[in-house]
């Protein structure tokens, strides 16, 4: 039968863990606090299309991207704002205009968009996703995907208003 060995180290990072989590497993309020805005990414605004349509779905689907969009600071979720998506796909490359289409957030702050299955664009597979609304700074992501065959990828906004 394995013994538990306690390190004095062990104990104290157990300690200082429940105390921020404030025993509920949820962070507290003095964390939130300080939750900074996301910065955008080298490359997320190439084939950029300003003012895409919010659509229901992108192509013949098959690929869900998703995320959430929280404020800056007290990381409160930000219903209603438009994210938009575009990919190199299965059915046209990241700069057509039929690879382009954006959604919006629901009351959690939470988006999701179906789209043609991602596949890799000068050796990697990834997607790019815009906050481009103006009332917050505009954000741009290229988040890589882990392997080409996943079939989801997901990136989350903090916006820092403007």
């Amino acid at each position: 039968m394995p013994s538990a060995t306690f390190t004095r180290r062990a104990v104290i990072l157990a300690g200082s863990s429940a105390a921020m989590l404030g025993g509920t497993g949820a962070i507290g309020p003095a964390q939130a606090q300080s939750l900074k805005p996301t910065k955008s990414m080298r490359g997320g605004a190439n084939n950029y299309l300003p003012n895409a349509p919010i659509v229901k779905r992108i192509g013949g689907g098959g690929f869900w991207m998703s995320g959430t969009v929280r404020r800056a600071g007290d990381g409160a979720p930000l219903a209603n704002q438009r994210i938009q998506i575009w990919a190199h796909t299965t059915e046209g490359h990241e700069r057509d205009q039929r690879s382009h289409g954006a959604t919006l957030t629901d009351k959690n702050g939470v988006f999701r968009l179906e789209m043609p299955q991602i596949v890799p664009a000068f050796g990697q597979a990834h997607g790019h996703l815009a906050y481009d609304s103006g009332d917050f700074k505009t954000v741009f992501l290229r988040p890589l995907m882990s392997r080409s065959s996943d079939t989801r990828l997901e990136a989350h906004f903090v916006l820092q208003p403007v």
